[in-house]
C-alpha cells in the first residue's frame, strides 16, 4: 500500500506515526509541510499526490487540515485530531473517511471531529474515540490507524453499514468475523454459537472472560485484529482454580 502521511505543526519527519505505517510494510511518502504558510503546505502536499498516487492519505492534526483541501479525488482520508477548525477552507470530508481522536485531546477539541462528521451527514462511526492525548502515538491509537488504512484501502464497505457479510466455517472455535461491527464464538461447553460486539478502541489483541448466555459457563473470550483488518474470535475454558 503507498500511503501519504501529512504531518502535524513543528512534527518531525519520520516520526512515530509513519515509521509505524512503513514498519507494517508500506511505502510511506512523508513530504516536509510548511509550517507557517498553509498554502505552501498543501501546494507540497498536492505535488507529492499528484507524483505518487497514494492509496490513502494519513493527515495528523493540522496535516488533517491540509489532507482536507488538496484534490485527492476517491483517494481515502485517515485524519488524526483534524485541525480543520484552524487551517483552510473545508469543512466537509468524503464519505470514504475515517477520523481519529481523543476525547482526552487538550490541543483539538474532540467535539471539532464531532462537528466535521456532522457537516460531512456521515454517520458518527466515522469518528473513532481512541488514545489518551493530541499525539496518538501509544500502542492502540497506531494499531488502529494502520487498521483504518487497510479498511480504506481495500475497498470494503464500513464495518457498520447494513451489507450482510459472508459467514465463516461454523465447524471450528476459531470463527472469523462476519462483520466489523460484532462477531461469534463457540462456546467451548455447549457448543452454541454468541454473537458478541466488537470495541475496536480495545486494540488489536484482547483477552476477556465472560459467561455463555446459553448454559451459564465461563468463557476465556479471544479477539485477534490482523493488519489487514480481519477479526478472528475464540473461546476457551475459563481455567478452574476451586
Amino acid at each position: 500500500m503507498k500511503i501519504l502521511f501529512l504531518h502535524g505543526w513543528h512534527s518531525v519527519i519520520g516520526g512515530v506515526k509513519p515509521t509505524y505505517l512503513r514498519d507494517a510494510g508500506h511505502e510511506v511518502f512523508n513530504p516536509a509541510l510548511d509550517d507557517y504558510d498553509f498554502d505552501a503546505a498543501v501546494r507540497t502536499a498536492q505535488a507529492e499526490y499528484d507524483q505518487n498516487k497514494p492509496d490513502v492519505i494519513v493527515g495528523s492534526s493540522r496535516g488533517g487540515a491540509v489532507a482536507m483541501n488538496i484534490a485527492s479525488n476517491d483517494t481515502p482520508l485517515v485524519l488524526l485530531c483534524p485541525a480543520w477548525g484552524n487551517w483552510g477552507i473545508a469543512r466537509t470530508i468524503k464519505p470514504n473517511s475515517l477520523i481519529l481522536h481523543s476525547r482526552q485531546d487538550d490541543v483539538i477539541a474532540f467535539a471539532d471531529s464531532e462537528k466535521l462528521v456532522a457537516n460531512s451527514h456521515l454517520p458518527p462511526e466515522t469518528l473513532i474515540e481512541v488514545g489518551n492525548d493530541h499525539r496518538l502515538s501509544d500502542p492502540e491509537p497506531l494499531s488502529v490507524m494502520l487498521w483504518a488504512c487497510n479498511l480504506l484501502e481495500s475497498g470494503e464497505k464500513m464495518p457498520w453499514s447494513d451489507e450482510e457479510q459472508q459467514s465463516s466455517d461454523a465447524s471450528t472455535t476459531s470463527k472469523q468475523s462476519t462483520s466489523q461491527e460484532e462477531a461469534s464464538y463457540l462456546c467451548d461447553a455447549c457448543g452454541e454459537e454468541i454473537v458478541i460486539p466488537l470495541d475496536l478502541t480495545e486494540g488489536s489483541s484482547q483477552t476477556y472472560v465472560e459467561d455463555c448466555p446459553v448454559c451459564c459457563r465461563a468463557n476465556t473470550i479471544h479477539v485477534h485484529i490482523n493488519d489487514d483488518g480481519d477479526v478472528q474470535v475464540w473461546a476457551e475454558p475459563e481455567q478452574d482454580y476451586d
